[in-house]
């Protein structure tokens, strides 16, 4: 979702958190399968401040992905860590293999880790639109 599909703002974020996420870290992924018990794994991932989205490479058979084709609307969280410092970023979470994408997700894992992602068959970006960040030191 991005914000001329219904979204009023993106969260609003201090530069110290901000500069934290513009650092080209891991962090934890958590979905949830359909028994509802949590699945979490780590990710390279990108935000995107203007949207307030981020954004997960992987394919579509992943275990985070089906998660979230199981169970459209589902929430996810992201929580980057360094030391005593950590972000998390939660939200409603999709699967989207959409041409368009997928490209702008790739486009921008490749600004942050300087380097394109693996390109698999199955390729899928996951969108997390988030509406909460707490953090802890930034």
């Amino acid at each position: 979702m991005s914000l001329s599909e219904g979204r009023t703002s993106a969260p609003a974020l201090t530069r110290s958190v901000e500069a934290f996420l513009a650092e080209p870290g891991l962090a934890t992924l958590t979905t949830f399968r359909p028994d509802g018990s949590p699945h979490v794994v780590v990710v390279r991932f990108t935000w995107d401040p203007e949207s307030g989205l981020a954004r997960v490479m992987t394919v579509a058979s992943s275990r985070k992905a089906r998660n979230l084709v199981a169970n459209p609307g589902s929430r996810a969280a992201l929580c980057q860590m360094e030391g005593f410092q950590w972000v998390t970023l939660e939200g409603t979470a999709v699967a989207s293999d959409d041409p368009r994408r997928v490209t702008e997700g790739a486009r921008r894992y490749a600004k942050r880790y300087h380097q394109p992602p693996p390109n698999p068959p199955g390729r899928v970006v996951l969108e997390i639109a988030v509406d909460r960040v707490m953090s802890l030191n930034c």
